[in-house]
């Protein structure tokens, strides 16, 4: 560690250096005016007046850390923003570049936009530019696969790795701060508890304590999502946390009645359909479900498509412990469906099953794909250690595929045990929709990859079926029946960390088919937007 330290100050200008990439002449783009008007600008705000005027004074404080986090997270996704801007030369590129974190198109595969950049690369700027898989794999380093720590290199050119609390020492430090600031307003000791934890481990990249101390809390009608979480950025191998912020206040009503399905968790495990040894983890008996409005996105949330709902911690010891926390993010997701989903449904749906695209669906898929999360395995069944680690680069396709087809299953089974009523072809409709909506992110997105496998794994298994008109329509009993094996597929991975199955799955179903390319091509055409954009901060909450 000490050498670590002493050769800090060199290396940081390295970290924070613009990518470097090969130099390209033919990904100029001539139309970006439109394509930043593909996404649709939404508000962020709610009704503050139930608020004390601690808390009120608190949302500031919490918005400049979220922001310091959004600063740290250009340089992990980018590098140095500040020369980027200082080279574009039109409002539309500052402003596509914004939305994108860089200068490739997020929801287009990651395509460069921006003439002479060259291709994203996989590993971001979390590893050197010209460092090879073999390179890394051969670095004898027990901190190399961590989630918080970059990888550079020294001035002999090897290979070392440098933690987040040194490589961002100047931002870490001042958020901390700022945390112990919000945490003095506090009114909730929960929710102080986990400031002040959230504080430290910033310094320390020491997350444990802080993540129980955020699953104790129930009482707080503010909460501050913060730090270095999501590894989806690092589609190189999967292990580096990007750092991120969501503000939110909770809906103390909706959150009640949500509250249920949390006690159902051990239940629900037990009735997935796979075999008995990939069930014997019991989730955690402390798992929340909430409904929240959110204020403020940083980072990696706001990065190209925006997060509906939240299911975290993602620390397989945490979730073991005390399960997980599921936050459905209300006023986003009524944002996406009506600006979004209900017109593909109408380009895409077939008339006659128009009327069962709903939002109360959507809700419900939304939750239940995040209550997914928490089920299933975390720890390989064979000695492989953590999925997370075994499947590397491929586990954040697999977790959100899983997510997504057994939070549909969830849906079916609750509705059997009678502790939900709804009607199982809104949901189905609404989960079809939902995977044209989703592919549009791209395959370069998690989230769009996992999407892309189940839409072509359904029309392999005629899930659905599509009309002389290129209109969708459910097969009921079929997609019950892929949704079924899809899931036990998808977990027996899982639990095998087996990579090369993982792959097998991706190759062969993540691909764009004649007749999806022309659907997608239609709703470009409609001028459907692709997602939302937000307007935040204290002036659109009317605190200044």
């Amino acid at each position: 560690m000490k050498k670590i330290l002493v050769i800090t100050l060199p290396l940081i200008w390295l970290a924070f250096s613009e990518c470097k990439h090969p130099q390209t002449n033919n990904m100029k783009t001539d139309n970006l005016e439109k394509k930043v008007e593909e996404y649709v600008p939404f508000a962020l705000k709610t009704n503050l007046s139930k608020l004390s005027e601690n808390q009120k004074k608190m949302l500031p404080v919490l918005i400049e850390v979220a922001q310091i986090m959004d600063n740290i997270y250009w340089k992990e996704a980018y590098g140095d923003k500040d020369k980027l801007f200082t080279s574009l030369k039109t409002d539309a590129q500052r402003e596509f570049v914004n939305i994108n974190y860089g200068p490739w198109d997020r929801l287009d595969n990651n395509k460069p936009f921006i003439e002479g950049v060259g291709e994203k690369p996989k590993g971001a700027n979390f590893y050197p530019a010209n460092m090879t898989v073999e390179e890394f794999n051969a670095f004898n380093s027990k901190d190399k696969d961590n989630l918080y720590t970059l990888i550079r290199r020294d001035s002999a050119g090897n290979l070392i790795t440098i933690p987040y609390h040194i490589a961002f020492k100047e931002q870490t430090e001042k958020a901390a701060g700022l945390l112990r600031k919000a945490a003095a307003l506090a009114e909730s000791e929960g929710f102080k508890k986990y400031l002040e934890l959230r504080a430290e481990a910033l310094l320390s990249d020491q997350y444990f304590d802080s993540d129980m101390a955020w699953m104790d809390m129930k009482d707080n009608q503010i909460d501050f999502v913060v730090g270095p979480i999501e590894t989806y950025e690092d589609e190189l191998f999967g292990y580096k946390a990007s750092h991120e912020a969501y503000i939110l206040v909770k809906d103390m009503e909706w959150s009640r009645k949500l509250a249920r399905y949390s006690t159902l968790l051990p239940q629900l495990q037990k009735e997935l359909p796979v075999n008995e040894k990939y069930k014997t983890e019991t989730p955690g008996s402390n798992s929340d479900l909430g409904a929240y409005d959110a204020i403020y996105y940083a980072g990696d949330c706001n990065a190209g498509s925006k997060t509906i709902a939240i299911n975290l911690p993602n620390d397989p010891d945490v979730q073991l412990k005390k399960g997980s926390r599921r936050l459905q993010l209300k006023n986003a997701m009524q944002a996406k469906f009506e600006k979004i989903l209900v017109p593909i449904s109408k380009e895409l749906i077939a008339d006659d099953q128009l009327n069962h695209v709903t939002f109360d669906a959507f809700f419900a898929n939304t939750m239940f794909h995040e209550i997914a999360h928490g089920l299933g395995i975390k720890n390989t069944i064979n000695g492989k250690g953590p999925v997370r680690e075994a499947l590397k680069d491929r586990a954040s396709a697999l977790e959100e595929g899983k997510a997504d087809i057994l939070g549909l299953y969830l849906v079916t089974k609750l509705n059997e045990m009678k502790e939900i009523n709804v009607d199982l072809m809104d949901n189905y409709t609404t989960f079809l929709a939902g995977l044209f909506r989703s592919i549009r992110f791209g395959a370069s997105s998690a989230h769009g990859n996992a999407n892309l496998v189940r839409f072509n794994y359904f029309k392999e298994k005629g899930a659905f079926n599509m009309n002389e008109q290129g209109k969708y329509s459910v097969n009921f009993e079929k997609m019950q029946e892929a949704v079924n094996s899809l899931s036990g597929l998808i977990l027996t991975i899982q639990g095998n960390g087996d990579y090369e199955e993982a792959g097998k799955l991706i190759e062969n179903y993540g691909k764009i088919g004649e007749n999806l390319q022309k659907a997608l091509d239609r709703l470009k055409q409609e001028n459907i937007p692709v997602d939302i954009v937000f307007d935040q901060g204290t002036g659109i909450l009317g605190l200044q």
